[in-house]
């Protein structure tokens, strides 16, 4: 299956179906315009230039400058609408984990009524992203959200037929045929040639897969209605799929399709179909024919693994270098408006102390609703020592370099910048270390989101049984409870384990809930180490909610832990 084709049609027009919302808001205020809205339009323009061109690194910086050069506190829809331009770019070039990290950039722009409407695209966005990932359960998730909250017909169509490319791509042939069947039944399709040829193509191939003799007459059919709807990444679909249909019974009708395919493939510039389409001429032809796909296929994987990781690398350097501008550049503003070095430290100071105010704030509120002394006092203790040991020090040390050191000299002005970047970004994972948890519907999703957030290249995070019982019978503080177990065990694993795995369990047993942790780390040898190596709070946790807990951590057999609680 090409999943390439089953995606960019659909997000394409499902993007610029929302686009004409951003064109219809730039019209109205065309009267009143601004000279940075003047500026957004014209980077804008240059951006759609180059990306029409097919030179995606110039797009792709031009779309930043224009999201760069927005007022955060007013042109949240400006820029989340240029963070969607660079995310469809990031997912042709399949830098999946960029467009991703971009869409997930937007959402805090999402603050009133009009940007909500592109809500659904972000959360389009990264469905593809988890899927080319192979993140099925989270692009369901993002899918469906989007579903929600999309008002028109043909938006839902789309997306409907999105979640149904999820379940072919895990061979849920049935499950995505009761999908299909209903939107090719429908007739709001009937007019979009590219829509009903994408959907019908679709269950075409579905119908193929189970053995339904109809699937033909709509792999055809869907290959008329692309090739009139000009739909040129269509057409290479159902070649693709028509090249499969007929390996068996008529292979010289299969290569035959797939040399068509792989022509078009080729005039697009899209490698990708390039690959699968030369992979289906390897298998149906032989001898020297058989040979020289084959080397082309060689040839061609190899120049688009180095092309992606250049285009990954470039844009990841795009972004670095323009907030690099973008923090000079505030410097010297500060500079020209001689605004004091001892000031600008000192606003600083207060910003890092106020968040320690909300923190102990937080700290203090759940000590009086639960009661929960010596898990309090413990929190704060930890708090505290972060803050002497990691920011303390550097802040007075910061404001010392700031008073005995010339700060026009290049080196010592950049030094100090890096120093106080150093500063907040620290001061910010502490607190979201200590961030507030939803208990509600959406306790579940939010406590994958948490564990997936520790998934990398060397580690992966299986979670087991979490959608196994009802969670709106157990009480928020033991939510709040497993959640932050699961977050110190996992960032104890994190600084100390070693793995390449780990698997968390959740089941309900009778009255008590129980979760399983483990990994393949180097485990600890010594129970008196493992209180010492940041688990006595855990205990403490467990203890406030009158819960038991063992831990099994054999030295060489990996790290264990099951604790359990009354429901």
């Amino acid at each position: 299956m090409i999943r390439k084709l089953f995606r960019f049609p659909n997000f394409i027009f499902y993007a610029l179906l929302l686009g004409c919302f951003f064109s219809c808001q730039k019209n109205e205020k065309e009267e009143s315009i601004s000279n940075e809205a003047a500026n957004y339009t014209l980077l804008l323009k240059k951006a759609e230039q180059f990306e029409n061109r097919l030179v995606y690194d110039s797009a792709f910086y031009y779309f930043n400058q224009a999201k760069l050069s927005c007022n955060p506190k007013i042109d949240g829809e400006k820029i989340i609408y240029a963070l969607i331009r660079m995310c469809w770019i990031q997912q042709i070039q399949s830098d999946y984990s960029g467009s991703e990290a971009n869409a997930t950039e937007a959402i805090p722009y999402f603050n009133d009524t009009k940007q909500s409407d592109y809500l659904p695209v972000i959360y389009n966005i990264l469905g593809i992203a988890y899927k080319e990932q192979k993140n099925y359960e989270s692009a369901l998730q993002y899918y469906q959200k989007a579903l929600r909250l999309t008002s028109t017909t043909l938006g839902k169509i789309i997306l409907k037929n999105n979640i149904s490319v999820i379940y072919m791509d895990q061979k849920k042939f049935h499950k995505a045929i009761t999908i299909l069947e209903p939107i090719v039944a429908s007739k709001d399709i009937l007019s979009n040639k590219q829509i009903r040829g994408s959907n019908l193509g679709n269950l075409g191939y579905c119908y193929f897969k189970i053995g339904n003799p109809d699937g033909i007459s709509l792999l055809n059919e869907s290959l008329e209605l692309r090739k009139q709807a000009q739909d040129e990444f269509g057409m290479i679909a159902s070649y693709y799929h028509l090249s499969e249909y007929y390996e068996m019974s008529q292979p010289s009708l299969s290569i035959a399709f797939a040399q068509k395919g792989y022509k078009l493939a080729a005039q697009l510039k899209n490698t990708d179909d390039q690959l699968q389409l030369l992979g289906k001429l390897i298998q149906n032809s032989s001898g020297d024919a058989s040979k020289k796909y084959a080397l082309q296929r060689l040839s061609l994987s190899d120049s688009l693994t180095h092309a992606r990781q250049i285009a990954k690398n470039q844009f990841a350097k795009i972004k670095y270098d323009a907030t690099k501008t973008e923090t000079e550049n505030s410097f010297l503003k500060f500079e020209k408006e001689r605004i004091s070095n001892r000031n600008t430290l000192l606003v600083i100071s207060l910003v890092t102390f106020f968040i320690v105010a909300i923190l102990l704030y937080i700290i203090l509120r759940i000590k009086h609703k639960k009661g929960k002394q010596q898990e309090a006092y413990s929190t704060e203790i930890r708090i505290a020592k972060k803050l002497h040991d990691e920011l303390a020090n550097d802040v007075f040390h910061a404001m010392t370099f700031a008073e005995t050191r010339d700060l026009n000299e290049a080196t010592n002005k950049e030094s100090l910048l890096t120093t106080l970047d150093n500063i907040y970004s620290r001061t910010r994972n502490i607190s979201k270390e200590n961030n507030t948890i939803n208990t509600g519907s959406d306790f579940i999703a939010q406590l994958k989101e948490m564990l997936s957030s520790y998934i990398s290249e060397r580690l992966n995070v299986v979670a087991s049984g979490f959608d196994s019982f009802d969670w709106s019978s157990i009480e928020a503080h033991k939510k709040i409870t497993v959640y932050r177990i699961l977050q110190e065990l996992l960032v104890n694993m994190k600084k100390h384990s070693q793995c390449s795995l780990v698997v968390v369990v959740i089941k309900k047993n009778e009255n008590r809930i129980v979760v399983d942790y483990s990994d393949n780390g180097i485990g600890i040898n010594n129970e008196k180490f493992i209180l010492k190596n940041g688990l006595q709070n855990v205990e403490n946790r467990i203890e406030a909610i009158k819960g038991t807990i063992n831990f099994d951590a054999s030295s060489g057999k990996g790290f264990k832990v099951t604790f359990s609680f009354p429901v």
